[in-house]
């Protein structure tokens, strides 16, 4: 297999990275940099979003017949890779990469053209509820109740771990709209407005005090009919997709590697207690050393799911694979950053943002006030987007064959 990159490519990745060196503002780079949380605040993605929107670069990984931009597979690698390098903001992934590729492929005509140009000019702003209490990673058992009458849908229920729900106007649910069927045939997928009588939205602070996700509670809340998703019964497989979706295609190596460089630059000047620094300490350098090999074949992977993709095979079970890599990669360079920084890197800050002019001042630099919350934010990454021991499952069944 051949995973070079073409002439044409190769002159993609120039186009991206001028139009990165002219269009990407110093106050995002800086932001996206001393942003500790998995998801960048609004007010940094959506600026960014206006950005990549005015260019025609925003729909990326959408088909072209939605409003896509036609990018290879290869090429949408390489866009990301060099926004990850240049400390560009993420984007809203669970409107653009999630929900948006779901309409495109199970919504009607009339839900593409009503739903789709406002995901791209902001106009909407979504969140996911899928996980609820006792229902995360077996999302078969949800209880989020939709009963119809007439033309629109009463939702009763309640969703956890919804990312952004604070700043979202809409949601897409996964609710049980048949109570007899089998868990899986009795589940669909909804369109749900938040600005109505009946939703509560309450926070919850992680570890590092970073307000990322919610409690949702939907109280008699309604849905149009027209706000359903495919057929009744069909969000089991809509839910497949979007999460299949979700993994496949990503880039979560190219940022690795480009932390793990920064920490081998930062331990060439941190002390490491005995007169040298910490460049000269064998066990920290051995084990960085480990995490980067580790990380450059995840690289490979990630671009032979790729190559699939250019053939027009789905990403399949190797997806499980890499998100299951890069979660764990991800909390060990996190925790790399707090074992260099020592005594500095255990601070940890509260006041959010950690940019802008009124950042509260770090103790020894922006990285060590970074390590601890970053850190700690990264111990959900085993758990979001399907647990390890789910990945793991996948794996044994569909690739071993357990």
């Amino acid at each position: 297999m051949d995973l070079s990159f073409t002439p044409e490519d190769e002159a993609f990745r120039q186009e991206v990275r001028a139009f990165l060196d002219v269009s990407l503002p110093d106050e995002l780079r800086e932001g996206t940099a001393a942003t500790p949380g998995v998801f960048v605040e609004p007010d940094i993605g959506q600026l960014w979003q206006r950005i990549l929107y005015e260019k025609g670069w925003l729909a990326y990984n959408w088909p072209v017949d939605c409003g896509g931009t036609g990018w290879s597979p290869v090429q949408r690698y390489i866009f990301e890779k060099e926004c990850a390098l240049a400390n560009a903001p993420s984007l809203p992934v669970l409107s653009l990469k999630l929900l948006a590729p779901v309409i495109c492929r199970f919504g009607t005509a009339a839900q593409k053209a009503s739903i789709l140009p406002r995901i791209l000019d902001g106009s909407d702003y979504w969140c996911q509820g899928f996980s609820e209490p006792g229902s995360g990673s077996d999302l078969a058992s949800l209880r989020t109740r939709a009963e119809r009458r007439g033309d629109h849908y009463v939702i009763n229920g309640r969703k956890l771990w919804t990312t952004h729900a604070h700043h979202a106007n809409k949601i897409f649910c996964l609710v049980r709209t048949d109570a007899q069927a089998k868990p899986q045939a009795g589940i669909s997928f909804i369109l749900v407005d938040m600005d109505q009588p009946g939703i509560e939205v309450r926070p919850i602070r992680g570890l590092a005090g970073d307000h990322e996700v919610n409690e949702v509670y939907l109280d008699d809340v309604v849905a149009p009919v027209d706000n359903l998703i495919g057929a009744e019964g069909m969000g089991w497989t809509i839910a497949k997709f979007l999460l299949e979706n979700e993994r496949g295609g990503a880039c979560h190596a190219p940022k690795l590697l480009s932390d793990i460089a920064k920490l081998r630059d930062s331990a060439t000047a941190e002390p490491d207690g005995h007169g040298g620094t910490m460049a000269d300490d064998p066990g920290f350098m051995a084990d960085l050393a480990r995490i980067e090999l580790t990380a450059q074949a995840l690289e490979m992977t990630e671009l032979r799911v790729l190559a699939e993709m250019a053939k027009g095979l789905p990403p399949g079970p190797q997806t499980s694979l890499s998100k299951m890599i890069a979660s764990t990669l991800r909390q060990q360079v996190d925790g790399m950053a707090v074992r260099l920084y020592g005594y500095a890197g255990l601070e940890l800050e509260h006041r959010r943002p950690l940019y802008g002019a009124n950042a509260p001042a770090p103790t020894h630099c922006k990285a060590a006030q970074l390590a601890a919350p970053r850190y700690l934010n990264s111990l959900a990454w085993t758990i979001f987007g399907g647990t390890n021991e789910v990945q793991r499952t996948i794996i044994a069944k569909t690739v071993l064959g357990l």
